[in-house]
């Protein structure tokens, strides 16, 4: 009578839901259909919390007893097959395939597989939901969704019909449906699989960490020890192709254990769902309140912002050239899917790199994509085996996939190969990295190849006092430039700002690092300036998550003024034997440069202030490359002064009109036809 009753509720449910019609429409397709089936697969979509409250029993039989749910529903549609005639060739209720689809688990601690807990439940063979980040894919293979078995025996009424049907089950592995051992319930004879009726359907193997798994790749650690263990996803037929790599997702599936060559436990998933990370309301209070003194000028606010950033790191008013760079890189990434040239890349040349390095690595825990690339790992895709035997090849994410939508911090370039750099000059061009897998490497018959797209900004920096480097120096005949002949040509114009910090550039003053490097090794965990106490670290935290999610749009004065300079900027670097020297790439980096100023102003428009601003970085990156020319600008021409107090902001402010004001002179001059650009253009 209590499976009597839980099917009425089935029964019930589908009919309220809408799954009886899909059910009754599924079956006019196989009743159509000239092919001969052995097996029958329907999808069942559920949501439990409307199933509990119909039928408590039910409801508690689809979360903890999934199976043995999928036999009610499968009870019930085989009557309602027959009941209305939906399939003439349906013979056995064994015949139905029923998949339960969950919209959700109910949001309690047990339903949650924590990734970081050992040991992982997979014997009650119910459903839990997990959270991870994708890490590595395999490319799709078969597997058998259904199969016909007949009696060896042909005086056997068993050897005809449709009485042994063998079907998938979350956690069975190939062996369990397809095997030659199986014997007749009837004449204990062994059987034999019908080959024409077997039921092929698409397999996908994922793997995932959690998301705490990422500090491993940031630098951080609290002098804690902590493990991480990726976990496998099993994803079938509908699921297959929907998770692409460095993507967050909750997925809902049944725990099972694998037997390889190394036990593992594995996840057959059920639904998947991407993470949407949950946008910032705001910004601190000492923000708000520093957004509003500084309100009156387009430029003061990032002045402040640069100048106390990191000042666990360095002391206020150092390094304030590269860290307003880096806020700026930090803000033009987003959580959304967006256009991939909105990224800013990032090169320094440094005779500092311990400081540049440990100013890198605290900027990229700021943000929850910041990884820091490990040395002994691969910056993109590489393949493998795959280690459950399906024959598939894996493809392992690599750091630039594993930061997607954030930063890769790749280090030192000189620590990276010639053949990589040439993969990664590629990568910044293109925004894209294909894997080629080799058929006969893998045992498949064709090549094949797979195409991601690469959401991340990268930072490097190159040590310009190495040994080898201060051997090869060059004497620059063009003022302003630096010999960077020690890197590839292609590969320093591939990154968008090149970015000069060594100790005679004005933005490294040397005394103040000294002072704060002797006061940090006495009282190491001390707060040294008002700065820091009056805007923490969580403080920049919530600004740059509010910040890079900003949606900004060009006012027409920034439109006209951005394409202007770039115009001019191609006419007056442009000879008759090389041609231009800004590639079609430069416009995509002004209007990032652009855009990201505005966004760390919190502002929605983009003015030619920010236009200035991005300007006069992408001119000294440039005057670095080529040398200076007409447009000449000073190397800190965006901080000329160190920003003592209000005073010298307002002389700042003074002195960034006037460069405005030679910007707008040099487009007039060289960029003729310019102010002439309509908005759509």
């Amino acid at each position: 009578m209590s499976n009597l009753k839980m099917k009425e509720a089935a029964l019930i449910y589908l009919d309220r839901s809408g799954g009886l019609q899909k059910f009754i429409d599924d079956c006019k397709y196989y009743n159509d259909s000239k092919q001969s089936y052995a097996v029958y697969r329907f999808k069942i979509l559920i949501n439990p919390s409307d199933v509990v409250e119909l039928d408590a029993k039910l409801g508690n039989h689809i979360l903890h007893q999934p199976l043995k749910a999928a036999e009610v529903f499968q009870s019930v549609c085989f009557i309602a097959v027959k009941t209305l005639s939906l399939i003439g060739q349906l013979q056995t209720e064994t015949q139905i395939n029923i998949v339960l689809k969950l919209s959700h688990l109910p949001p309690l601690p047990s339903y949650s597989l924590d990734l970081c807990e050992f040991p992982l439940d997979y014997t009650s063979q119910r459903f839990y939901v997990m959270q991870g980040i994708v890490i590595a894919m395999t490319t799709v293979t078969k597997y058998t969704q259904g199969a016909r078995f007949l009696c060896s025996d042909e005086a056997c009424p068993l050897s005809k019909g449709f009485q042994y049907i063998r079907v998938h089950v979350p956690g069975a592995t190939e062996s369990a449906t397809i095997r030659n051992d199986f014997l007749c319930d009837l004449c204990a004879s062994s059987l034999q699989e019908d080959r024409k009726f077997r039921v092929l359907g698409d397999k996908q193997i994922v793997e995932i960490i959690t998301t705490k798994a990422l500090h491993a790749f940031q630098g951080y650690s609290n002098n804690q020890p902590f493990r991480f263990q990726s976990l496998t996803i099993f994803l079938r037929d509908e699921s297959v192709n929907k998770m692409n790599m460095g993507n967050e997702y909750n997925i809902i599936g049944i725990p099972t254990c694998v037997k390889t060559s190394q036990t593992a436990v594995c996840i057959e998933a059920n639904s998947i769902t991407f993470c949407n990370s949950k946008v910032p309301s705001g910004i601190s209070d000492n923000f708000k309140c520093l957004l509003s003194l500084t309100s009156s000028s387009c430029w003061k606010f990032t002045a402040i912002l640069a100048n106390i950033f990191a000042s666990q790191i360095t002391p206020p008013g150092t390094y304030n050239l590269l860290k307003l760079c880096l806020l700026m890189s930090l803000v033009q990434i987003t959580d959304r899917n967006k256009e991939l040239e909105d990224c800013l890349d990032i090169l320094i040349i440094t005779s500092d790199t311990l400081l540049a390095e440990r100013l890198l690595n605290f900027s990229i825990n700021l943000i929850p994509r910041g990884i820091r690339h490990p040395v002994s790992t691969e910056i993109f895709p590489t393949l493998s085996r795959n280690k459950y035997g399906t024959g598939a090849v894996s493809i392992q994410a690599g750091s630039a996939l594993l930061a997607k939508g954030g930063i890769c911090f790749i280090g030192d370039l000189a620590s990276h190969k010639k053949d990589k750099l040439e993969q990664l000059q590629s990568v910044l061009e293109s925004r894209s990295i294909t894997v080629y897998i080799p058929g006969k490497k893998f045992g498949e018959d064709i090549d094949q190849q797979m195409t991601f797209p690469v959401q991340c900004s990268f930072w490097s920096f190159v040590d310009m006092d190495s040994s080898s480097r201060r051997n090869a120096q060059k004497i620059n005949t063009l003022i302003g430039q630096m010999d960077c002949s020690l890197i590839p040509a292609n590969l320093v114009e591939a990154f968008g700002l090149l970015i000069n910090c060594n100790e005679s550039s004005p933005c490294h003053p040397f005394l103040p690092t000294v002072q704060h490097t002797l006061k940090k090794a006495i009282n190491p965990e001390g707060l040294l300036y008002v700065a820091s106490r009056q805007f923490t670290t969580e403080d920049f935290e919530k600004l740059l998550a509010f910040a890079k999610n900003l949606n900004v749009e060009f006012s027409l004065e920034a439109e006209r003024m951005i394409h202007g300079y770039y115009l001019a900027s191609r006419r007056i670097r442009t000879d008759s034997i090389c041609g231009s020297k800004l590639s079609a790439s430069a416009l995509k980096y002004l209007v990032s440069l652009s855009e990201a100023h505005a966004r760390l102003n919190l502002r929605n428009e983009v003015r030619k202030e920010d236009v200035l601003i991005a300007a006069l970085l992408f001119e000294t990156s440039l005057t670095l490359k080529y040398g200076a020319t007409v447009f000449c600008v000073a190397p800190n021409a965006v901080f000329p002064f160190e920003l003592y107090n209000e005073e010298y902001l307002e002389q700042r402010d003074l002195y960034l009109t006037q460069c405005q004001q030679q910007l707008e002179q040099f487009i007039a001059t060289y960029g003729p036809g310019t102010t002439i650009f309509s908005s759509d253009e």
